[in-house]
């Protein structure tokens, strides 16, 4: 494989990191908490496409429609369950509570999807583009185009729009913004009905690249993870220059050195990046800053 291969793979796999990371980024920026849920949400986020596509016979864009749904769907239920645990900032009980829907959302995909892996088949998989010897499909550029437009909207709302003020204020100081009359309830529910809503739109246009298992959250929990501590906490543009540069060492690392080494060279990159530059890759105002 040439270098050319290797690059456009990474730029494909940062972008879908960084994509798969921007709800944990806006709910670590504004509600200063962790949903250790994220990667279940991925994997119920793929399933339910492909249930959408193989089972309802629904077309792609209409499955994801349907992704995004659910996504938002369990994002409000999470929080509506740690709604006290969030306006108490009780951090600790909240990883034990999303780690434990974390696990019910598992079982219940194996219960309701079955224990075999699923291959998710779009009509834009099956469409090429050479560029110079090296092959992308049209399902790699859809990747690509949606996580930067994505954060290019979430940022000029966050930067310049009224949503970026009030996100700002809540994540600053959450009962002095209660008393300044914000709904600071309705915030944190939009927050995390976002995130639900953001991986599951990420799911839906990654999992066509990978098989589906009910074990694949795991991963995704540790890659975002990575991805919002090299970027800095919170902040949005950091997040996308931390994913597409975790995706093109992942993919160098991985094509010339060895793939099964990829995840502890990428550990050892974030320690080396923290050591040098503490703040990570954090590119002007934060998502709750």
């Amino acid at each position: 494989m040439n270098l050319l291969q290797h690059l456009i793979n990474g730029l494909i796999l940062g972008h879908a990191y960084a994509l798969v990371a921007i709800g944990w980024t806006v709910l670590l920026g504004v509600a200063r908490l962790v949903n250790f849920g994220h990667g279940q949400i991925y994997m119920l986020g793929a399933f339910v496409t492909w249930w959408a596509v193989a089972r309802l016979g629904l077309p792609y864009p209409l499955a994801i429609a349907v992704a995004i749904g659910a996504g938002l769907l369990l994002g409000l239920i999470m929080q509506a369950a740690m709604l006290r645990l969030t306006f108490e900032q009780d951090l600790v009980s909240i990883m034990i509570v999303t780690l434990g829907f974390g696990h019910v959302m598992r079982g219940v995909a194996g219960l309701v999807f079955g224990g075999n892996p699923q291959v998710l088949e779009t009509p834009l998989s099956f469409i090429d583009f050479e560029l110079g010897g090296a092959w992308v499909t049209a399902q790699d550029l859809m990747i690509i185009v949606t996580a930067i437009a994505v954060f290019a909207l979430l940022r000029f709302g966050l930067e310049r729009g009224a949503l970026g003020r009030t996100a700002r204020m809540v994540a600053e100081d959450p009962k002095l913004a209660q008393l300044a009359g914000i709904d600071v309830r309705r915030v944190y529910f939009s927050v995390f009905a976002f995130e639900g809503a953001a991986v599951a739109l990420a799911a839906a246009l990654v999992a066509p690249r990978t098989p589906i298992l009910t074990n694949i959250g795991f991963e995704e929990v540790i890659i975002t993870f990575v991805v919002v501590v090299l970027g800095g906490i919170g902040s949005v543009g950091g997040s996308y220059v931390a994913g597409v540069a975790l995706g093109m060492f992942t993919a160098l690392f991985g094509g010339f050195v060895s793939p099964a080494y990829a995840s502890t060279a990428a550990f050892g990159l974030l320690i080396l990046v923290l050591v040098l530059r503490p703040g990570g890759f954090a590119l002007g105002a934060r998502a709750g800053r």
